[in-house]
């Protein structure tokens, strides 16, 4: 009894000190989670109270969302099988869309089958813990994601973190771990939510190769984006069937929800048998399925999105260079804005909201104090003018506030 006392005081004061710091943040103008809108996001967007914003802080890379072909395949979809999956893949819920859902995904990632999740996050903690355990070790870029730091807590394996990007680091702990482990897996993302950089692919997978380890890769921001023809991290390297394990996501470029995993037919045979968010979490519904299978097509029929993405993200970058701000090493549709101060990073938003521009705050613990950050995201739907009306938001800010 006292101890369940005690772990209610606990969460109490937790509770407490969190509440106390929201209205912290409201009282000084400075929070800026939750924001409601209203209609599709795409460049633009329209607030909850009809105020219209440049919107640069979206995932959706391409301008998906609201694509007539995208929003016919799901509203086809809805009409033939409902609403609702009516139960997990394993039992009642597959589909013939989730079928060709995955024979849709092998194709676009050139690899002989995949395996849909309910969510992104999902899909992580689903592949590490279903292939990785006990007598195991996972070795991450020190800036993977939280779903795969997540995956290897669950999953019982060891895991250490190599410093970001330092292939020579990841060498050391590979040529620590040789003949000890019964397998090493090597997870990277593909491109870095926080910093917009890519991964040394060509020097990762030499060094799995070396030692003997398997090479699994979050493409959740790099599908669309990243490449040519926005097919990804191996596109982008030259290096096409490289990679081990295929983790992306439905929810990005992919105007959905989910994620999954694309590798060899027995792997993933054997995730659908034995990763437990695939066996115990409800299918996709049938109009995010169809939605998917649509959106793969629209990147394949519509190349010029990421022609024009890529375009975009130069001249918006160099433009901001220009000025005088930081973007870090950002080679990506994903550029940061380095403020180094969370009071500074909070001003900035504000007067950048108060111009019209919807952006992000990035502060300690998402990043480390220091290097706290505006986080900004371009679409391959930003126009000339948004991108100038932008440049001189951040111009006059800037100026405004000293950061340049």
């Amino acid at each position: 009894m006292l101890e369940t006392t005690h772990l209610r005081d606990g969460v109490d004061e937790r509770i407490t000190e969190f509440a106390a710091r929201r209205e912290a943040l409201e009282d000084a103008d400075r929070y800026f989670y939750l924001q409601s809108t209203t209609g599709p996001v795409n460049h633009t967007v329209t607030m909850a109270d009809g105020r219209r914003m440049v919107m640069l802080a979206s995932y959706s890379y391409l301008g998906l969302i609201g694509h007539p072909a995208i929003d016919e395949a799901a509203i086809l979809a809805i009409q033939r099988y409902g609403t609702g999956a009516g139960g997990v893949r394993l039992l009642t819920g597959t589909s013939d869309l989730h079928e060709r859902l995955e024979a849709r995904i092998a194709r676009f990632s050139n690899r002989e089958d995949a395996c849909v999740y309910s969510s992104g996050y999902a899909t992580n903690v689903a592949i590490i813990t279903a292939l990785v355990g006990p007598g195991d070790l996972v070795l991450m870029d020190k800036l993977d994601h939280a779903s795969i730091v997540d995956g290897c807590l669950l999953s019982g394996a060891k895991w250490r973190t190599y410093r970001h990007n330092d292939m020579d680091h990841l060498e050391r702990l590979l040529r620590d771990a040789a003949g000890r482990y019964g397998t090493v897996l090597v997870v990277a993302d593909s491109v870095f939510s926080m910093d917009g950089d890519v991964m040394d692919l060509p020097r990762t997978k030499e060094l799995c190769e070396r030692y003997g380890a398997r090479l699994m890769v979050d493409e959740a921001h790099s599908i669309g984006a990243l490449g040519a023809t926005g097919h990804g991290i191996e596109e982008h390297f030259d290096m096409v069937g490289s990679i081990d394990l295929k983790m992306g996501t439905l929810s990005k470029s992919i105007p959905s929800v989910g994620g999954y995993c694309a590798a060899s037919a027995p792997v993933i045979d054997y995730l659908r048998h034995n990763s437990r968010p695939f066996i115990f979490s409800a299918a996709l519904p049938p109009a995010q399925a169809a939605a998917a299978i649509a959106a793969f097509d629209v990147i394949e029929s519509e190349p010029w999105r990421v022609e024009r993405l890529h375009a975009l993200q130069e001249s918006y970058a160099s433009g901001l260079r220009a000025q005088g701000w930081d973007t870090m090493h950002a080679s990506t549709c994903i550029v940061p804005v380095l403020v180094g101060d969370e009071a500074k990073t909070m001003d900035l938003t504000r007067m950048l909201f108060d111009a019209g521009v919807f952006v992000c705050p990035i502060v300690h613990p998402a990043v480390p104090r220091g290097t706290e950050r505006l986080r900004t995201c371009l679409m391959a739907t930003h126009t000339d003018e948004d991108v100038a009306f932008v440049l001189n938001a951040f111009e006059e800010c800037g100026r405004r506030l000293g950061l340049i």
